[in-house]
């Protein structure tokens, strides 16, 4: 049904068809206008194709977008019509449901754990509002749902063209089965984990019945003969589960198996027992067995590699394919996700079609806590390393929302919260899946903020420095108080210690990050006593130069910010930054040089300290950049020139200006095809022009600028067009 997503080819592009129905669903209220009662209505009178109807429906719902106020476009059935209707976890009441979906000729209808506001009765009353759905309906699908009474049940009698109806994991009681054993055409019945107690009102589809599920049908008050006895005289039968979640020996299973000539066009069955060899061979029909938590299974003739289909646990196939058939049983899924992992802890190459049936497993059962625990640490042991980098994105982007879920889900339980950080904690899924990356950080600072853990600390502030944010997101990050004060105080913990390892390299990359034009997060750095730590962790480690250039970088960010520059006038904090001028790193010397750029760069009427002071760093900065050797590979990465533009029009300073010319001719030079892009996009083509044409252009200034022109000149020649967006800034991490 148009629900399963994972028959999507994850190693191929996403259809076109499928691109489209995400944007529409995503922002259906571009294309409508709004009801009185909020529900929405598309604005033109588009005849969509039947099948993109159901798709778009299915779409809905997949992605948690379906709900009272959506699901109106629906509402008229000459525009969208439906035919397969995939409901499943939607959120809408049974007003909606009546309104936009039962006006429609359903040939399907899967409302499998939609919300308890819609209940089956209200689903049958819908659909009996409409006397073409009563003939046209076939399959429906009622799994999780809630009855609201038992006389309620008896309503499925007017559903005269069912063939499938699945009640699974629904309090329903015998008092409803001879109501739907009367309809007609049906052929397949899921009554598992029901509240029935007797089956012989079977015995009315017994020359149709094909399909029989009974699992964990655990109130059965009837005899093992009598159970039988119905049993055996389902005639046309060729399914049967009648399994259970925990091993066990059944005299159902035992004489089931031993009676000669019971069902004898079987082709699937699902039961208990190791007799299960020579049932299947005395019917060479049989294509399905299941032996999930039975023990049983071990044997090369019940291996699962032919032709006959077997779940289990003895290997890999059977595991996988207990995964694939039983899905949206919690109890089975859990079992074949904890034999499954020791499997994936040795593997080797990568498995995208392992992972696609954990994801849905996850998917299925988001707030089972010991289904989520044994998936995410099978997600783990198929990401981990290399093995995520030939998995298809589509499919990482999915197993990584998933796993946010959980975490979200179930903040306090350290061991998920742990296999979860470990999986996301990939170069590959931080760096180029698409999944809600600002979700994200926050729950990884939560996690941080709660837990002293070492190893676990240091991969959570490996994510956070990693994960590529926006501008508006890393502001918005940054921006919550708790975060910065956190990542202030394992900085601390490390000075304090005289501590240089990954964590604090991350510690100071991921505060780098948030502090980047966020002036919000500069005043919360400076508020925590951000400044009096940093000058002494440039103290403490004089001969680390990764850590001198991270905080460098980080006060960087905090200079840009005018409102702040008071906080940096202190003479002891400028004598240290001025000494840092001459570092024979000239990282280290580059960035101290920025610190003083920004703060001389506003002219003397704001300058609080004495202005010959002032005029020698001026000096000292001019001479310094003068002296600095060409970096062989690019120093640092910028997400936009805009903070050096203000720089530029300093003519009054041209040690200013000369860093910020020098910074754009650094990048340019060495990364032409992403800066020369981006700097034309900005319009500091224009801005370059400028300082080249005035005549105040101290001339060292004027060599530079030159030389980024005849840079832009060259890459304008190479492309022959104006280039695509900037990408997002990250900063070099450890």
């Amino acid at each position: 049904m148009a629900c399963d997503f994972l028959n999507v080819d994850d190693a191929s592009p996403a259809s076109l068809t499928d691109l489209c129905l995400t944007y529409v669903s995503q922002n259906l209220e571009c294309f409508c206008v709004k009801h009185a009662d909020g529900s929405l209505c598309l604005r033109e009178a588009v005849l969509f194709p039947q099948e993109l109807a159901d798709q778009l429906l299915a779409k809905m719902a997949t992605e948690g977008l379906l709900n009272d106020s959506t699901v109106g476009v629906f509402r008229k059935c000459e525009y969208l019509r439906l035919r397969r209707a995939c409901i499943c976890t939607a959120r809408i009441s049974a007003e909606a449901f009546q309104k936009a979906l039962c006006p429609h000729k359903l040939v399907e209808l899967d409302a499998a754990r939609v919300n308890a506001d819609l209940t089956i009765s209200d689903i049958l009353n819908g659909l009996a509002t409409n006397k073409h759905c009563q003939d046209s309906l076939q399959r429906l699908v009622l799994t999780g749902l809630t009855m609201s009474s038992l006389e309620e049940s008896g309503r499925f009698s007017s559903l005269r063209g069912l063939r499938s109806l699945s009640l699974a994991n629904v309090e329903f009681y015998d008092a409803g089965l001879p109501d739907v054993c009367a309809l007609p055409r049906l052929e397949s019945l899921d009554l598992s984990n029901t509240s029935v107690t007797n089956l012989k009102p079977l015995l009315g589809l017994r020359e149709r019945l094909r399909s029989l599920t009974l699992h964990q049908l655990k109130r059965l008050e009837m005899s093992t003969a009598q159970v039988l006895g119905v049993i055996g005289q389902l005639d046309a039968l060729q399914h049967l589960d009648i399994s259970d979640d925990k091993q066990f020996t059944s005299d159902i299973a035992r004489q089931l198996l031993a009676q000669p000539g019971i069902l004898p066009v079987l082709v699937s069955l699902d039961v208990t027992d190791a007799a299960i060899k020579a049932f299947v061979e005395e019917r060479p029909g049989m294509a399905f067995v299941g032996l999930l938590a039975t023990g049983a299974g071990f044997s090369d003739f019940l291996s699962g590699e032919g032709s006959l289909k077997v779940t289990g646990e003895a290997n890999e196939t059977q595991i996988c394919q207990a995964l694939r058939r039983y899905s949206e049983r919690e109890g089975f899924v859990r079992e074949a996700l904890f034999h499954l992992f020791s499997l994936t802890h040795v593997m080797e190459k990568p498995r995208p079609d392992i992972l696609k049936l954990v994801v849905l497993g996850m998917k299925n059962h988001p707030a089972t806590l010991n289904v989520q625990l044994a998936a995410s640490a099978c997600v783990f042991n198929l990401t981990k390393q290399d093995l995520a980098a030939d998995m298809p994105v589509r499919l990482l982007s999915s197993v990584t929302q998933l796993l946010l879920e959980a975490m979200r889900t179930f903040p306090n339980h350290q061991q998920l919260q742990k296999n979860c950080l470990l999986s996301l904690c990939s170069d590959r899924i931080l760096q180029e899946v698409p999944f809600n990356r600002f979700e994200a950080a926050k729950l990884v600072m939560q996690w941080l903020c709660n837990h002293e853990d070492q190893n676990m600390q240091r991969m959570a502030v490996a994510i956070i420095s990693i994960l590529a944010l926006s501008t508006e997101q890393t502001a918005q990050l940054g921006a919550e108080l708790f975060i910065v004060k956190q990542l202030l105080h394992i900085v601390r913990q490390k000075a304090t210690q005289g501590v240089v390892d990954a964590t604090l390299k991350f510690t100071l990359s991921a505060l780098w990050n948030l502090t980047d034009e966020s002036p919000t997060t500069c005043s919360h750095f400076i508020e925590n006593q951000g400044l009096d730590l940093f000058i002494k962790v440039l103290e403490s480690f004089p001969a680390e130069s990764s850590i001198q250039q991270k905080v460098l970088g980080l006060l960087n960010n905090i200079a840009e910010v005018g409102d702040l520059h008071v906080e940096l006038m202190v003479q002891g904090f400028l004598d240290h930054i001025c000494s840092l001028l001459h570092s024979p790193e000239v990282e280290v010397s580059y960035f101290a040089a920025g610190i003083l750029a920004h703060l001389t760069s506003r002219g003397e009427q704001a300058w609080t300290l004495s202005i010959s002071l002032r005029a020698s760093l001026l000096e000292q900065l001019h001479s310094a950049i003068l002296k600095w050797p060409t970096p062989e590979c690019e120093m640092v990465a910028y997400r936009s020139f805009n903070p050096f533009f203000p720089l530029l029009k300093c003519f009054h300073t041209p040690g200013v200006q000369l860093w910020a010319a020098w910074a754009m001719q650094h990048v340019c030079s060495k990364n032409a095809s992403r800066y020369c892009s981006m700097l034309l996009e900005e319009g500091g083509l224009r801005q370059l022009e400028q300082v080249h044409n005035n005549q105040q252009t101290h001339r060292d200034v004027g060599r530079l600028v030159e030389n980024i022109l005849e840079s832009l000149q060259r890459h304008r020649g190479r492309t022959g067009q104006q280039p695509s967006s900037p990408p997002h800034r990250v900063n070099e991490t450890p």
